[in-house]
């Protein structure tokens, strides 16, 4: 790749992104552009653009892309009731494809020849991002520095920081012992304590949940008012996507120490990984949804849904967002959306969601018929005694066979 004269760095102002940084000038003597991502991480992103000025950088960004987030990746993603391998709501799955969507729309703005991210080789992300940029882009140049240099430690990172004169401290703040990604949906932990499965998590590990334990005695009562499968309203007060999941985030997490999950689960290059997430927003979520949809959807409709939704959560986990098949999945799951409307009124107490209510003018339930009482003839039980006689003659011919 000697002809590259530019590339777009997603950089975050770290020690690995700011080594990458100073590596990519010196291997590949060229210009480097930087991009800094807000996806509410809750961390200031402001200061990746003095510490990229320090070392050279003429081109910088900074997005504050919280609102897209949620808006065109999150809530198009929980109209699905998206869970991967039973548990994990997929937080930093989804969040790349935007990164990735980004990185090229700088590429294309500033000429740049290549992308490069700080994604390790043993790892999912590396495959996101790259399978993102390459359909958005396919002839772009992707520079992963973790599978080309020797600086596979970090001490090898912070002697090439110090040997090169990165403003990296050696010494401040204790250094939390586990990776960490976070973004307006979740926080997830790796590595550490962690990598011993029959270990069990520290407790001072959390950063977004209350302990349920300590949470309080009182429950807490929310409405979630829904417009074709997004939550459009809390309590119906207004909100924006990403004013929601800011919201929900405080209330069921800080307060009721909801959405906390200890997983093994598969990665796509192979290996087991274990991971800690809070994601106490996207729980409420998901258990929100399922209850609007509960009394909305066809039973046919809601069935295969749940069907098909496994395939779609794998296709975001292992980077295929921008894939034909995903676009094509996206679109009959946004049709099924269009009578999701109403609310849902929810019961937060000590780490659990409970539905109390739901509520819809579009809603299929009819009392009228489901009721235990005398239903006017609404509906005749006599007539069950011939659909199941229907059903049960294959089940009559096996036996008789035997």
């Amino acid at each position: 790749m000697s002809d590259i004269k530019r590339v777009v760095l997603a950089y975050s102002g770290g020690l690995d992104t700011s080594v990458i940084l100073k590596w990519l000038q010196d291997t590949y003597n060229c210009e480097v552009v930087t991009f800094t991502a807000d996806l509410g991480q809750g961390e200031e992103v402001e200061p990746a653009r003095a510490k990229a000025r320090a070392m050279g950088v003429k081109e910088i960004y900074i997005d504050d892309l919280r609102e897209e987030f949620v808006r065109d990746f999150v809530y198009p993603m929980f109209r699905a009731n998206t869970v991967y391998e039973g548990e994990y709501l997929l937080g930093t799955s989804i969040a790349r494809p935007l990164i990735a969507k980004r990185l090229i729309e700088i590429a294309n703005e500033t000429g740049a020849d290549a992308i490069s991210h700080g994604a390790t080789g043993k790892g999912n992300d590396q495959v996101r991002f790259e399978l993102g940029a390459y359909a958005l882009k396919p002839g772009v140049k992707v520079i992963a520095p973790w599978r080309e240099w020797d600086l596979l430690s970090r001490e090898k990172l912070m002697d090439y920081a110090e040997k090169h004169g990165i403003p990296i401290e050696r010494h401040g703040k204790k250094k939390s012992p586990y990776s960490m990604d976070a973004n307006l949906l979740h926080i997830s932990y790796e590595g550490g304590v962690l990598e011993d499965t029959w270990t069990e998590h520290e407790e001072d590990m959390w950063k977004w949940t209350a302990s349920p334990e300590n949470a309080p005695d009182t429950p807490t009562y929310i409405e979630l008012t829904y417009r074709k499968g997004d939550i459009v309203a809390i309590d119906g007060k207004d909100m924006t996507p990403a004013e929601v999941l800011t919201e929900l985030n405080r209330v069921g997490g800080i307060k009721h120490g909801i959405g906390r999950l200890d997983i093994v689960e598969n990665r796509y290059v192979g290996m087991k990984s274990r991971g800690c997430y809070e994601t106490p927003g996207g729980t409420i979520m998901l258990k929100a949804h399922r209850a609007i949809e509960s009394i909305t959807l066809d039973r046919e409709v809601a069935h295969l849904k749940d069907e098909l939704m496994p395939k779609y959560a794998s296709l975001i986990y292992t980077g295929y967002w921008w894939s034909p098949e995903r676009l094509m999945l996206q679109q009959m799951i946004d049709a099924s959306q269009v009578n999701v409307n109403g609310v849902v009124r929810l019961k937060l107490y000590k780490g659990n969601v409970v539905v109390v209510g739901r509520k819809s003018d579009d809603s299929l339930f009819d009392a009228n018929i489901a009721t235990f009482e005398e239903d006017g003839g609404a509906y005749n039980q006599a007539d069950a005694a011939g659909f199941i006689k229907l059903n049960a003659l294959r089940l009559k011919l096996l036996a008789n066979q035997k």
